[in-house]
């Protein structure tokens, strides 16, 4: 013989009560987890375009992007031919110019030294890529890690080619 169980009234309030009691921890939290969320102008610098038009063969510009510089050069057939002939055994971190120009003639990298953080000028050194003056990195047309304390490549970030004349960063 079973009998039922019926609900009673202090059970519902004890739900209730529950129920209101999670409600409103919830809308109490909600604010400081909400001003953890990036504002508007830093969504804004997530990406950015750049024309490179009249960008000429074998010169390299400097743009902004999160803060930190990109180098955007407009590589020469000599610079491309000497990045692909670089035997892989040679090099650090080893990478493949392939892997990282999507297109030979233009190469988009993070302008910041992998060492220390330092932005490292632009052709010069003993690869005619660039030299991080500060502690003696020496990278090549590639950008890729020669000489030095420097442990990595210089960053390529997520970029795409939007146009013929258009890079963008992002």
């Amino acid at each position: 013989m079973s009998k039922e169980i019926k609900p009673k009234r202090r059970d519902f309030l004890f739900t209730a009560t529950y129920t209101i009691g999670a409600v409103g921890l919830g809308l109490a939290i909600w604010p400081l987890v909400d001003q953890m969320n990036p504002d508007s102008s830093v969504k804004a610098l997530s990406t950015t375009e750049v024309d490179i038009s009249n960008v000429e063969l074998g010169k390299t510009i400097t743009v902004l992007w999160r803060g930190k510089p990109i180098f955007i050069r407009r590589r020469t057939k000599k610079e491309i031919d000497e990045a692909a002939a670089v035997d892989l055994k040679d090099l650090k971190d080893p990478e493949k110019d392939s892997d990282r120009a999507k297109n030979p003639e233009w190469l988009v990298m993070v302008g910041v030294c992998t060492h220390l953080g330092c932005v490292p000028l632009g052709n010069k050194g003993e690869y005619n890529g660039w030299f991080c003056p500060c502690h003696g990195s020496h990278y090549d047309t590639s950008g890729r890690v020669r000489k030095g304390p420097a442990p990595k490549n210089l960053e390529i970030p997520k970029y795409e080619f939007v146009d013929i004349n258009t890079i963008k960063i992002g």
